[in-house]
């Protein structure tokens, strides 16, 4: 009797629950990272304003979308493999960094506004950037860009240990 196919099927069992497990664990850190990154940034409008409690918030209903940068990672080692990328010469850092950043930026302002626009119908989007520069529909601006392009990287770094 060949036992082939019955040992295939649960090293592939195997590989899909450490890969979920492994996905879990990072959509935790995503989580908590976006949400520390958030206060962090929201603080700064303390300064602005010379309140230096330095009072930063964030909304529960923003972890699930910050733990989707889980995501990215994947989602960048599945383009360059589309783009050809040979897995054994990883791509030049310059190359991934831009390659990638841009990437996750193109994909977190395509959340942002998705989860805006589902969050804002039900009434409970815990961000509105109408009046502000840049905006597209109150619900992403434009000029955080960059911000956007840092994070998608640091979400790929801290998911993708020993990967890069």
């Amino acid at each position: 009797m060949n036992r082939k196919p019955a040992c295939r099927c649960i090293l592939c069992f195997m590989k899909m629950t450490a890969y979920l497990r492994d996905t879990g664990k990072n959509f935790l850190k995503c989580g908590v990272a976006g949400w520390c990154l958030e206060v962090i940034f929201t603080s700064v409008d303390s300064i602005m304003l010379r309140d230096w409690r330095l009072m930063g918030k964030t909304s529960l209903l923003m972890f699930p979308i910050y733990g989707m940068g889980a995501l990215l990672a994947p989602i960048g080692r599945g383009v360059d493999r589309w783009l050809g990328a040979d897995p054994s010469e990883p791509l030049g850092l310059t190359d991934r960094i831009v390659r990638h950043g841009m990437l996750y930026m193109v994909l977190i302002f395509i959340v942002e506004y998705t989860t805006g626009f589902w969050l804002r119908s039900r009434g409970i989007c815990p961000w509105d950037y109408t009046g502000r520069h840049s905006n597209i529909n109150g619900l992403i601006r434009l000029d955080f860009a960059p911000l956007w392009f840092g994070t998608g990287l640091l979400f790929e770094r801290i998911t993708s240990r020993g990967r890069m």
